[in-house]
């Protein structure tokens, strides 16, 4: 079974002739040159295998050419710290325009994706491009605390900016359209956590530049995965979007996977928590395999990590996961 038929049929609750898996992680001081990061993206696939690959660019690449400065300084997970940021002013968000994905930042991101869509070609692996959300891409600006002020106290200010920060957005993916192995976008979703914002609040601040993003998508493009993050993430609100599957961490989130499988419209991306990968054991990983498979009856279920993974997993780990689902049982 390819793999796009693989994918496919598990979104489709259809049997498969074994549970589709994929982890991903950063390449710190790679993702700084493109050739880097398309040659690290590359190996990470050669080596394991997985059924579709997640590209990782720097969190901030969407934001970048705005002016920031950022640097790794050895976080685990391969993010990089934003040293200076755009926002300092309430009005600063009514000062943003679109970047043009054929400079900068963007357009290295262009050109790795171009040198990852080739060697995928082959054997005609599914790529899905990183896309931070709007309201990410404000707080990267901003920071968080700024962000969430002026969403309170400047709702209509930091409005202008996300309707810029979309529009730089949607003529990113634009300028993916003609790549043969893109199949979709992963994208991260922040804040939409009731301990950050109520359900109000995002519905009428964040989610109409989601809606906007994902109704723009190519029509030939057939896999999106919505990252829901924080300890109590709004799943059902993300639920309704028009997404294939939904990855978060069913550890935080106090809801079972075999659970979320019966309420939730989308299929399930996940099942291992990035802590768990990072601590523990191969045979301790197959174990939770082949318990999530059974709970899940090894259907609607994309096997994955629970967020941006760690640049330290332990490679015995890694070919843990990958060799688990070809015998889960």
């Amino acid at each position: 079974m390819v793999k796009r038929e693989r994918l496919e049929r598990a979104l489709a609750d259809a049997t498969v002739d074994r549970v589709p898996v994929a982890l991903w992680r950063h390449f710190p001081g790679d993702d700084q040159r493109y050739t880097d990061l398309a040659r690290s993206i590359i190996d990470f696939q050669h080596d394991y295998n997985w059924d579709f690959v997640r590209a990782m660019p720097s969190r901030s690449f969407l934001v970048s050419d705005y002016g920031l400065s950022d640097v790794w300084r050895g976080d685990a997970r391969g993010i990089r710290e934003i040293d200076k940021r755009l926002v300092r002013r309430s009005l600063d968000w009514t000062e943003l325009r679109p970047l043009a994905p054929d400079r900068g930042a963007l357009a290295q991101q262009v050109a790795c994706l171009q040198l990852v869509d080739k060697a995928l070609q082959a054997d005609a692996t599914p790529l899905l491009q990183t896309i931070y959300s709007p309201l990410v891409q404000a707080a990267q600006l901003a920071g968080r605390q700024k962000m969430l002020r002026d969403l309170r106290l400047q709702p209509d200010r930091l409005r202008s900016g996300l309707m810029q920060l979309t529009e730089s957005t949607l003529r990113f993916i634009a300028a993916l359209a003609t790549l043969e192995s893109l199949a979709g976008i992963f994208l991260v979703i922040e804040y939409a956590d009731y301990e950050t914002l109520s359900e109000a609040e995002y519905a009428a601040i964040a989610l109409p530049h989601i809606r906007n993003i994902l109704a723009a998508l190519p029509s030939h493009w057939w896999l999106t995965i919505a990252q829901v993050g924080g300890a109590a993430p709004m799943l059902g609100l993300i639920d309704e979007l028009p997404i294939q599957a939904l990855n978060w961490d069913a550890g935080t989130a106090g809801k079972a996977l075999d659970e979320a499988r019966n309420s939730f419209s989308s299929a399930i991306c996940g099942g291992l928590s990035d802590e768990d990968l990072l601590l523990g054991t191969p045979s301790l990983l197959r174990s939770t395999i082949q318990t999530t498979v059974r709970q899940c009856k090894g259907r609607r279920l994309i096997l994955s990590g629970s967020g941006c993974g760690y640049t330290s997993t332990p490679l015995s780990n890694i070919r843990a996961v990958r060799s688990a689902v070809e015998s889960p049982a």
